[in-house]
C-alpha cells in the first residue's frame, strides 16, 4: 500500500465526529461551499450530467453544487455510516431528496461502472485517503469522457480562508488546518509522477488562494 504523503492528522469518523463536522459545515464552513462549488463548475465547464461527490460528509458541498446546476444529477459518496445519516436529514432539509442520492463505499473500491460521473468533486477527503495512487485510479476509471475532477481541499477563496481559519483557531486552537499548507515542489511533482503512471496525461495542480485542488480531465466525449 502506497502511504497517503498528503495526510496530517489520525481522523475520527465515528457518530461524535460526524456531528461536529456537521455543525461546523453548517456555521464557520457555511459560506465555503457555494463558491467551491461555483469554482468547479467555472473552472471545469460542466453543469450537467453526473456529479459525484467523494467523502461527502454532511452533503453541503453536494448541497451546493444542486442549487448552482439545476440540471445535474448529484450523488453524495461515503463510507461513515453516521455521515449518511447526517447528510440524509440535510439533503432533505434543503429539499434535494428527490435530486440528491446517497451512496456506501470505499473510494478505493467504488461500485459505479466506467465512465459513471461527468464531475467528481470532493473537498478535505483526500488528505484521509489511505492510498493516493488506488484512489486516484478509481476516480479516472470512473470518470466519464469528457469529464473532470476538482479534488482537493480549501475554502474557495483567499477572504474566505482568512476567516474560516480565524474563526476555527478561536473555537479550537489546536486546529491542523491543512488547507493554509502550501504544497512543495516535491509534493507536485510526486502528484504528476503518479497521475503519468496512471495514464492520465490531462490534469492540472492548483495551490493558490482557492486552496489545493487536482483538477483531472479525461479526453473523448460522453
Amino acid at each position: 500500500m502506497q502511504k497517503n504523503w498528503t495526510q496530517t492528522r489520525n481522523p475520527s469518523f465515528d457518530r461524535s465526529g460526524a456531528m461536529k463536522m456537521n455543525e461546523i459545515a453548517k456555521t464557520v464552513f457555511a459560506p465555503i461551499y457555494p463558491v467551491i462549488a461555483r469554482n468547479a463548475m467555472d473552472l471545469t465547464g460542466i453543469t450537467r450530467g453526473v456529479c459525484l461527490d467523494l467523502g461527502s460528509g454532511p452533503a453541503m458541498l453536494a448541497v451546493a453544487v444542486a442549487r448552482e446546476a439545476p440540471e445535474m444529477e448529484v450523488v453524495c459518496f461515503d463510507f461513515s455510516s453516521d455521515s449518511r445519516k447526517i447528510a440524509e436529514e440535510n439533503i432533505a432539509n434543503a429539499g434535494f431528496a428527490g435530486r440528491i442520492r446517497i451512496t456506501a463505499g470505499d473510494v478505493h473500491a467504488m461500485p459505479f461502472e466506467d465512465g459513471y460521473a461527468d464531475l467528481i468533486v470532493s473537498r478535505g477527503s483526500m488528505f484521509f485517503w489511505k492510498d493516493l495512487k488506488d484512489a486516484f485510479k478509481e476516480i479516472y476509471r470512473v470518470l466519464a469522457p469528457g469529464g473532470a475532477t476538482y479534488i482537493g481541499g480549501g475554502f474557495g477563496s483567499l477572504e474566505l480562508r482568512d476567516q474560516v481559519v480565524a474563526e476555527m483557531l478561536k473555537v479550537d486552537p489546536t486546529w491542523d488546518c491543512y488547507a493554509k499548507k502550501k504544497a512543495g515542489d516535491d509534493d507536485i511533482g510526486r502528484f504528476g509522477e503518479m497521475f503519468r503512471e496512471l495514464g492520465c496525461e490531462t490534469y492540472q495542480i492548483i495551490d493558490d488562494e482557492t486552496g489545493f485542488w487536482i483538477v483531472i480531465s479525461k479526453p473523448g466525449a460522453k
